[in-house]
């Protein structure tokens, strides 16, 4: 490769990196990009769910943003632990399979389905199956 390629390949990779970080700060017309593989994060299921799962926490550090919108991706067995319900919160399934349990009350979800937990209400959702369940979460800080 010719140092002329390279130097081309240079500047094209560092042109590259500034748009990438330009994506994620607010932008002119009023926007955030955020990518999965930026902020996936290890966790064990929340609530005292246990197991493995993946989080996504989408916009976590945008100060002053009041909506939480949340991925979490369940491995098999993993879980997030039944629990008392504060405020409206949405579950969409995107992905596998899974039993909620709400208010004592067990049912399965699976892809397309969304669940709208409210408060004052106790719930909980175990992954099912061999594939993963992933699912979307929002609610109001």
């Amino acid at each position: 490769m010719s140092l002329r390629m390279i130097g081309v390949a240079v500047v094209m990779f560092v042109a590259g990196a500034g748009w990438m970080r330009a994506a994620q700060a607010p932008a002119p017309g009023g926007y955030i990009l955020q990518r999965d593989a930026e902020i996936a994060k290890n966790e064990p299921g929340t609530h005292d769910g246990g197991g493995q799962t993946i989080g996504y926490s989408f916009f976590a550090k945008v100060p002053g943003l009041k909506l939480v919108f949340r991925k979490r991706a369940f491995k098999p067995g993993s879980a997030i632990g039944y629990h008392l319900q504060k405020d409206d919160e949405i579950y969409y399934v995107l992905s596998g399979k899974g039993d909620m349990t709400i208010d004592g009350k067990t049912f399965e979800v699976v892809a397309g389905d969304a669940v709208l937990t409210r408060p004052g209400s106790s719930h909980g959702l175990k992954q099912k199956g061999p594939a993963e369940l992933v699912i979307l979460i929002n609610y109001e800080q």
